[in-house]
């Protein structure tokens, strides 16, 4: 199917795909936390987080004006800045080793977090408000896939990020793919940087909006399909911002982002405090390795969980509605936060965080689509961008309540290269993460009740 000048909307796809998978590498953060920590000893839990929360309220506000511009000056552009801007805060984060302990924190937060929070939520929201465009008899499916990338980066780049760092092979998923050289952890910054800003540029390239009016062929509008969704007229972001039924949204949405948000930014240190936590100690550098890898790969499976949960769900809702299918999310997830202290083996540590991994990817699918369906698609790019700041107010308060809620239960030593090469021991802190994922489970039970008071939006005079 063409715009009518011979070129298919399926590309518009792939070009969201190459941005998304480049800008899904935000949630690598934690394969950096135990190297940085590793650096910079005086940071604490709290302040090696700081930089993943700056990033994604960056990331969530950006998208807010990224979604006006880009509804006025279309997406190819828009998401060519955010590329080249992401680029910049990564190299620049570069140089964080040249700084003294506090200094350092400020310039990562100002480069990684400000900057790559900037050009991330540019680029981010072109792909979903173009797709969301281009196909109104799919919509739950395409934007799935719109975001399916951006789950999958991490899938990607976290093994790639640990190989650079500390050297070795590229492990996906146990597979041995090549041997990298170790280059440290500011190194590992300048080059997803320059990966980053290839790809993200090179697939803003294939955005554009459709023609005025662009209708798929053989597609008739449906009355109503999505649960008493009918959309009577396209809202204004000041029209919607009045509206209760943005405030339930926003208010349930916070709270998927909050725990989904607080295991994937976690998840590395919170596997190796569970297994850390039964070694003899001093874990020797072979088997702080082995701890490390598990991590990362726990990383990459949670991204492929989380990029499959935005094509399955989207394609779910389409099915059985939007409501139904946000519910049954919301309970999965806070079932999967309350076990998930008690799921201390691999195995089952892996199948809980893969589980918060699949609903978080549908929550990011669905709520574009809900946003589309109860306030239209003319002003999709700012109005998606006000819904979307819930996600950067959970990705404050999840990773947060990890770190502040942690109680810390030992000092565990282990064995670590400094930077001659030389064997030193250093300290890792085993954490207690109950509570927070008590707080984040509890929350997930209250917004499935939420959902269910989800009502029609009437335009004026209706």
């Amino acid at each position: 199917m063409t715009d009518g000048k011979g070129i298919s909307r399926w590309w518009v796809v792939a070009g969201a795909l190459v941005i998304q998978v480049s800008l899904g590498a935000v949630y690598i953060w934690s394969v950096f936390q135990t190297p940085l920590k590793a650096v910079f000893e005086g940071w604490t839990e709290t302040q090696v987080t700081l930089p993943a929360q700056v990033l994604l309220a960056a990331f969530a506000l950006a998208v807010v004006f990224g979604g006006r511009i880009q509804d006025r000056l279309g997406p190819r552009i828009v998401a060519t800045s955010g590329g080249i801007i992401l680029g910049a805060g990564m190299i620049l984060a570069t140089f964080t080793g040249h700084f003294s302990s506090n200094t350092a924190l400020v310039w990562l937060l100002l480069t990684f977090s400000v900057l790559g929070g900037i050009g991330i939520g540019a680029a981010y929201v072109c792909p979903i408000a173009t797709c969301v465009k281009w196909f109104p008899d799919k919509r739950g499916l395409v934007t799935g896939l719109a975001v399916a990338g951006f789950g999958a980066g991490a899938f990607f780049f976290a093994p790639l990020a640990k190989a650079l760092i500390s050297g070795g092979a590229y492990d996906l998923l146990g597979v041995k793919f090549f041997t990298l050289p170790e280059i440290g952890v500011f190194k590992t910054f300048l080059v997803l940087g320059l990966i980053f800003l290839i790809c993200v540029v090179a697939g803003a390239q294939l955005l554009h909006n459709p023609p005025p009016g662009f209708v798929p062929a053989g597609w008739t509008p449906p009355q109503s399909k999505t649960a008493g969704t009918t959309v009577q007229a396209d809202l204004t972001p000041t029209e919607m911002l009045r509206t209760s039924t943005f405030w339930l949204l926003w208010v349930t949405y916070f709270a998927a982002c909050m725990g989904g948000l607080q295991i994937i930014m976690k998840a590395s240190p919170i596997w190796q405090s569970f297994s850390l936590s039964t070694m003899t100690t001093p874990v020797s550098l072979t088997d702080f390795g082995l701890v490390a890898t598990a991590a990362a790969m726990a990383v990459s499976i949670i991204a492929i969980f989380n990029s499959t949960g935005r094509i399955l769900w989207g394609i779910v809702s389409d099915s059985i509605g939007r409501k139904i299918t946000l519910i049954g999310m919301f309970v999965l997830t806070g079932i999967a936060l309350l076990a998930l202290d008690f799921l201390r083996p691999y195995p089952l540590f892996l199948a809980g965080v893969s589980l918060v991994g699949l609903c978080f990817g549908g929550f990011l699918a669905l709520y574009p689509a809900l946003t589309a369906d109860y306030f239209g698609t003319k002003h999709i790019g700012v109005n998606y961008g006000w819904m979307f700041t819930a996600y950067g107010a959970g990705g404050i308060v999840g990773p947060y309540l990890a770190a502040a809620l942690m109680r810390q239960v030992s000092k565990v030593p282990y064995e670590s290269k400094d930077a001659a090469g030389a064997l030193v021991q250093k300290l890792f802190a085993v954490g207690d993460y109950r509570p927070a994922f008590i707080v984040a489970g509890v929350a997930c039970f209250v917004a499935a009740l939420l959902v269910t008071q989800l009502a029609p939006v009437r335009a004026k005079g209706k």
